[in-house]
């Protein structure tokens, strides 16, 4: 009867002490889980904390662009409706100082390289003064100057060229006035001289300008 009861007692401690270590167990294991669950769920809470952030500071940039380009907007309609324009010709019609001042600002500085433009515009203003072309050279950088055709921050680049004119003296005065005058920038870095006043020789060596579009890059941010 004795080795019976010891026996019982030994077989109900076993099975506890079994179910002690199962239930450690499953306490051990739901604690491992909970905490592995709970450090991923807050790195899920940061990480979309992190974008919801990066979101809101975009769309305060994006409304304070859009006020941005509506005020541009309006100072650019007014600007090109301004008559007379900045050079007191009409806006509405064409010739040497009409036009919008947007055309004009334009014909100042082109946005693209056009070397056979320019030379176009120089014969005009060659003639304009009574004088004889004798030569226009320069470079046409037309194939170099294609990958500068836009800028995030662009800035004049120069066209140089060299022309030959005969004429009077008076006329190659005339002509340095002009290229002085002109609403497209010209920069004058040699001049030679030589004949007489009534037939003269003039070799200009100089520069003229272009400045490449604007580009906006617009990008995405990764949230790390």
């Amino acid at each position: 009867m004795a080795r019976t009861t010891t026996f019982t007692k030994r077989s109900l401690i076993s099975k506890a002490n079994k179910a002690m270590v199962l239930s450690t167990t499953i306490a051990a294991f739901i604690l491992v889980f909970t905490l592995v669950a709970g450090k991923s769920l807050a790195g899920q809470m940061g990480y979309q904390n992190k974008v919801i952030d990066a979101k809101k500071t975009a769309l305060k940039h994006l409304k304070e662009d859009l006020q941005a380009r509506d005020t541009l907007q309006q100072s650019y309609n007014s600007f090109i409706a301004q008559n007379p324009n900045v050079l007191g010709g009409e806006a509405n019609t064409s010739g040497d100082k009409n036009g919008n001042n947007a055309q004009i600002i334009l014909d100042a500085l082109p946005s693209r390289y056009d070397f056979p433009a320019l030379t176009t515009s120089l014969e005009k203003m060659i003639q304009g003064q009574n004088l004889k072309i004798a030569g226009i050279t320069g470079t046409d950088e037309e194939a170099a100057q294609a990958s500068n055709a836009t800028s995030p921050n662009p800035q004049p680049v120069p066209m140089p060229f060299q022309i030959q004119v005969n004429g009077s003296y008076q006329s190659v005065k005339d002509m340095t006035d002009v290229m002085q005058k002109s609403i497209r920038p010209f920069q004058i870095q040699t001049l030679e001289l030589s004949g007489d006043q009534s037939n003269m020789l003039a070799r200009f060596s100089a520069q003229t300008y272009y400045q490449p579009e604007k580009n906006l890059n617009i990008t995405t941010k990764v949230v790390k």
